[in-house]
């Protein structure tokens, strides 16, 4: 990455109290960028909060879905660079509130898209997934394949997708797309995704009860490499203009089956003898999905820092920190309420 390209740079960060977020934004601070966030809720337990972040940074509360507030926060603050990270990101949510996640990834794309091109001078790196291309009939995807999800979460991503596509052919918009893999890594308290959820049953002693059939075949990306990535997306998207609307292709290229996944995590936490259950009752899902993303490697020079199993190892000592930290915390709570009884 170039040494001064950040330094003073006004950065916006969508989505900031995310897990990609948590990790973008201190990097992003450490190159001495400018840093804005954009939070919709109060996440008490996120690590931007928790490493106390969010009250050292700009703050915008407030939806992606106002573009009154967006085109604010851009002018306001002379962004010159937005992440825009905000979505709904979980393909269970979307298929109870299909449309509560097109008003999130689609018309939140649009309104942030729209507020950059009003305001002018604003490049975008904008959050895609692996799950806009949809079922493919051959692996790995490539950036050049049709985006042809089925599914609601699936459908809003390659919605957003073809939008910013759009913004950048149309309008000539800086904007350039990440697909990423499916993020792993500290810091992710959403306990029903399949790695923190595995995490936390097996240091609790529990079985992990896996609700498909144990054969999903999905790739991962750590998320300290994702955020990596972002950085070197908008590093390049400033210092080539034509490459706006080109979509990178982000992953560590690790593809694991869920009961892989399962075996893995056992074995690094020397639990074995916990056997998953497997309720094999998933429906409307992509079975396998994996990733190239040797276009990120030959034009942007970007490579994950560490194998996937350093990874995985990386994230498990991230929880076990944060579980004996919170057991300290109950513990002294508990021993200051039964003083204040005695």
């Amino acid at each position: 990455m170039q040494s001064s390209f950040w330094n003073g740079r006004s950065v916006l960060v969508t989505g900031a109290s995310g897990l990609l977020g948590g990790w973008l934004v201190p990097a992003l601070v450490r190159k001495g960028a400018s840093v804005v966030l954009l939070v919709r809720d109060a996440a008490p337990q996120s690590m931007l909060v928790r490493d106390g972040w969010l009250n050292s940074l700009s703050t915008v509360d407030g939806s992606i879905a106002d573009p009154d507030l967006i085109r604010r926060a851009i002018s306001e603050y002379s962004v010159k660079t937005v992440f825009h990270l905000a979505a709904q990101t979980q393909v269970g949510v979307a298929k109870v509130d299909p449309v509560g996640t097109l008003e999130a990834n689609v018309r939140g794309t649009w309104n942030l898209l729209e507020a950059a091109r009003q305001c002018g001078g604003i490049d975008v790196v904008a959050a895609s997934s692996d799950k806009a291309y949809g079922q493919a009939d051959k692996l790995p995807y490539q950036e050049d394949y049709p985006l042809q999800g089925k599914y609601p979460y699936d459908v809003s991503k390659s919605c957003m997708d073809l939008i910013c596509t759009m913004y950048a052919n149309s309008f000539g918009l800086p904007v350039m797309i990440a697909r990423c893999a499916n993020l792993f890594g500290g810091g992710d308290l959403n306990f029903a995704r399949v790695i923190p959820g595995l995490i936390q049953a097996t240091l609790r002693g529990e079985p992990f009860v896996i609700r498909s059939d144990g054969q999903f075949i999905r790739d991962y990306l750590y998320v300290e490499d994702a955020a990596d990535a972002y950085m070197c997306m908008a590093e390049y998207l400033a210092d080539h203009p034509s490459s706006r609307g080109e979509a990178f292709n982000i992953s560590m290229e690790a593809r694991r089956t869920v009961l892989e996944l399962v075996g893995s995590v056992l074995t690094l936490l020397d639990r074995n003898d916990l056997q998953p259950i497997i309720m094999n009752q998933a429906s409307n899902e992509i079975r396998a999905q994996a990733l190239s993303s040797d276009k990120a490697r030959r034009v942007l020079g970007w490579t994950p820092n560490l194998t996937f199993d350093e990874s995985l190892s990386r994230t498990i000592a991230w929880y076990q920190h944060y579980f004996a930290d919170r057991n300290e915390t109950h513990k002294r709570s508990s021993h200051i309420v039964a003083s204040m009884s005695a």
